[in-house]
Formats: C-alpha cells, structure tokens, sequence
C-alpha cells in the first residue's frame, strides 16, 4: 500500500507538470528525473499496480485508492512541449533567469561646476534628469529651493550656453558631447527659466508677434501664450534677424518667420507668401543656444547671438548662427523656440515642482537683522551700537554684494541668473572707491544706481536719493529696497549670488 501512495502521489505530480511547464520543472528535479520522457509512466508501475489484492486485511479502502491510482496512471501520456524548462540532476531546482531580475541601472560618475568654478562629482544612474540633479545638489549643499536652480550646458570651445530643460536626461546630453571637448555643466540660479508662465507681457513684443488667422479684437500676452501650448492654433514671431553665411564669416540681415514647423525666412524683403519662404532650421533634432562672445568667437554684428545646435556631436559648421539687435528680441525668439519645441512638457514642468519644496523666495532667507529698520525722526535707521567701521564693512558677508566686479561682469551675471524685474546685485564702484554700485533688472534692460556715502555728526550713512532716506550700512539699505520700491523702478527681489560647490 505504501508502494501504492508513493506512485499515486507521483503521477499526481507529473498531471500538475502538465498544466505548468515551472511545475514540470520542480517536479522532475524533487524526483531526480530531469527530461520529458519522466512524464510517461514506466511499464513497471503497470504490473505493479495489476498486482492482485493481498487478504482482505486492507479492507475496501485500500481497493478505491489502489483504483484510483490505476486511472490516474493509465492515462496517455502527453509530450513537454518546453523540455528547455526542465533541469537537470546536476543543476539547482530553480533557475535564476525564470525570476525577474533586480531593476539594476547603470550608474555614472558626473561632474557640476558653480559659478566660482568650484565643482563636485556626482555618482548618478542612467535616467536621472536635470531636475533631480538640482535637487541632489540642494540637499547635500543645504540650499533653499526656490525652484530656480537650473543646470546648464555650456561649450567654452564656441562660446555656447543652453538651459538644460528639467525633463531632460542628464547622461543623454553628455553623451552627445565630443571626446576632446572641454565642456561643463554648470548649477547655478535662472529666475527667468519660467518667468514667461507669470508674465508673459514682458516676452512677447507686439510688433514682433502676429497670427495665421485673422482674431477678433486684441489678443492678451497670456492668450499668446496659451496659442503656442495648442497643438491647432499658434502665434507667429516675425522680425529681422543677422544670419552667418553658411561656411563664411559675413553676416547678413534677413526677415526671419517663425512657425510650428520651423524657423524660415523670406528671400524677398518682408513677403510672407509661401514662394518667397525657404526653411533655415527645424527643433526637433537641434537644441537652442545662447551666445556668449558672439563678436569674438564669431564676429556676429552685436552681443545678442543665438544659435540651432544638432544634438549630436558636431563642428562649428553646422551651428546655424543668428543675432538679434536688443536683449528683449533675442529673448522673444529663444522663449518662443523653447516653447513651440516642448510645448505642455515646460507647463508641466513650471506647475509640479518636487513635492515637499520649501517654495522660499530669496527674499524670505536673505540675511535679517533684528532692529535694523528702525526709523529716526527723519525718516532714516537709527544708529545701532556697532561702530562705524564694523557698518561699512558688514556687507561684504553678503551673497549679493560682489567685491570689485566690473560693470560688464555685473551685467553678465544678472542676465545669467535671468532678466526678471528686482534680480540684483551690489558691487564697488569702479569710478569712485568709496561709493558702491547697486544694479539691477528691470523691464528686460539692467541699470546701476550709485549708492553714496553722506556724513552726519560724525557718522557715516549710506543713500541711494541725495540723503532723503539714509542708511548705516548696505544691508539695511537692501532690506529697505526690498520691501519698499522708494526710488527704484522696483523692489529688490532676486538677489545674484555665487555659490560654491
């Protein structure tokens, strides 16, 4: 009877490996039977189970089991259609590959620079984006987000920068990079990086903006906005650009047309008509550029330059070169590419920022003093128990204040961080060593207001309009502008800083 049970169990076993090819498997290897000829049944069992019944000492029990067992093992044998599945002796019951594998994904070493040119290297996976490197950089750096760090793509060797999109894979940009090529990334702040979500009024110039189709009445800045996340209607930017003659150095002023299906331009004056259009660059394949020394690199008539870039590694020959003749016109025509490239992507990316950001403002953590707005009966700060020369030399802890920059420098990093009303910097004045420099952004352009020291019974003060309104030192005086508009075009909001890594 043992006998009996043994071999019913088996054949049970070898009915189950017929419904499952993994079950076929662990039953051959329990069994020490590795190959599909282990699901007939051997001819032994047969006469063993035809065997006549011992006495009657096993009772009617033992002959309905001793039956069953017999239909069970005569039943025809069916071949293993997968005998790949099934082991053999000498391997281990379960195979590793019929397991899904770990999620295991690359890894590589990357390295971000800052803008005092400080860097450090990352180990990242393979799909990090740009966003989740900003991120990483925030928190091992204890930074405040305020959801304007950026990383961007920069190439010394032709004098090209570009804002790395936030969904974009960072090692996918890297490996479009040339093997001799020096370039970097860069972490640093751009507060204009979404700027044209809040105020679209400041990108899109009437006289550069018209419509394919007639509109009734006047279309609204954020209207224009919403027509180039349409995928049916869309705004046309339109305007003279200087273009670099293809594999020359001399430029040339040509009307530019720019459509959803690329940028064109007209070969007769400012016709639009579709014989006199002839394509110049499309987006999907190339990236947009910011020159950076554009007459010098590339003798470009002005310092506004822009450029279509393919994505994959390529000489300065196949940079299509362009050059506006204001800031305002470059930033309409590389807002209007981004967005007509990426579409609802960059909306996504400017409506979910991480979740769990603090949503600070740099305003919210510039450095506070407590007391250091306290007006006197002239409307001027009080002086605190520092002595003077403590005051006049507190700011230079500051992250706006910039020791010794020059004006150009001022200007180069104020449209880096982006130009957004109130992004400002203070600096020492070149002209006169002891007045300081405050400028700032405003209306896309970047003016410099001398801050000048006046005395009074002996003390020093700082002033920004003849003395009206007075401060002991720099700091309250930027406390004061940034809660108070007093004599600027605006308050100070943004503060230029450079970091270190």
């Amino acid at each position: 009877m043992t006998t009996s049970l043994q071999d019913g169990q088996s054949a049970a076993g070898r009915a189950a490996a017929r419904d499952s090819p993994l079950a076929a498997q662990v039953c051959g290897a329990a069994q020490g039977r590795g190959d599909a000829r282990d699901l007939a049944p051997a001819p032994w069992l047969h006469a063993r189970a035809l065997l006549p019944p011992p006495d009657g000492t096993r009772g009617c029990a033992a002959d309905r089991r001793k039956k069953k067992d017999l239909d069970v093992l005569e039943m025809p044998s069916i071949p293993n259609p997968f005998p790949e599945l099934c082991c053999s002796p000498f391997t281990s019951v379960l195979s590793a590959g019929l397991f899904p594998r770990a999620n295991s994904r690359k890894k590589q070493v990357i390295k971000v620079y800052s803008e005092d040119e400080t860097s450090r290297a990352l180990e990242v996976p393979s799909d990090i984006t740009a966003r989740d490197v900003c991120q990483l950089l925030i928190l091992k750096n204890h930074y405040i987000d305020d959801h304007s760090w950026t990383l961007f793509e920069h190439l010394p060797h032709i004098g090209l920068e570009r804002t790395i999109e936030d969904h974009e894979l960072v090692i996918e940009v890297l490996s479009n990079w040339g093997m001799e090529e020096e370039n970097k990334l860069y972490f640093r702040k751009n507060y204009a990086k979404y700027e044209f979500f809040k105020n679209p009024m400041y990108f899109f110039p009437e006289h550069m903006v018209s419509f394919a189709t007639e509109t009734n009445g006047e279309i609204s800045p954020t209207q224009i906005l919403q027509m180039f996340l349409s995928s049916s209607t869309y705004p046309e930017i339109h305007g003279f650009l200087h273009a670099k003659e293809q594999g020359k150095k001399s430029w040339k002023k040509i009307y530019f047309l720019l459509r959803r299906s690329g940028l064109y331009f007209s070969t007769k004056g400012t016709s639009k008509e579709p014989r006199h259009l002839q394509f110049f660059s499309e987006f999907g394949n190339s990236d947009i550029y910011v020159s950076l020394a554009g007459k010098k690199k590339h003798g470009a008539p002005t310092n506004y330059g822009f450029c279509f870039k393919p994505n994959k590694a390529g000489g300065p020959r196949d940079l299509k070169m362009l050059c506006a003749e204001e800031e305002q016109s470059r930033t309409c025509w590389v807002t209007a590419i981004r967005l007509l490239k990426y579409g609802m992507q960059l909306y996504q990316n400017y409506m979910h920022p991480y979740q769990g950001r603090s949503g600070c403002s740099s305003q919210s953590i510039s450095p506070m003093k407590k007391g250091c707005l306290r007006l006197g009966t002239h409307g001027s700060p009080t002086a605190s128990s520092q002595s003077s020369a403590t005051n006049m030399a507190i700011h230079r802890s500051q992250p706006w204040f910039h020791h010794k920059i020059s004006r150009d420098e001022a200007q180069r990093l104020i449209i880096q961080q982006g130009l957004v009303d109130g992004v400002f910097l203070v600096r020492d004045s070149q002209s006169n060593p002891k007045t300081f420099v405050l400028s700032m952004s405003h209306g896309q352009k970047i003016k410099h207001f001398q801050i000048i020291p006046v005395e009074d019974d002996g003390e020093m003060f700082h002033t920004l309009d003849d003395g009206h309104t007075r401060f002991t030192d720099l700091i309250q005086l930027v406390e004061f502008y940034q809660l108070n508009k007093g004599v600027l075009p605006c308050k100070l909001k943004h503060y230029c800083a450079r970091i270190a890594l």
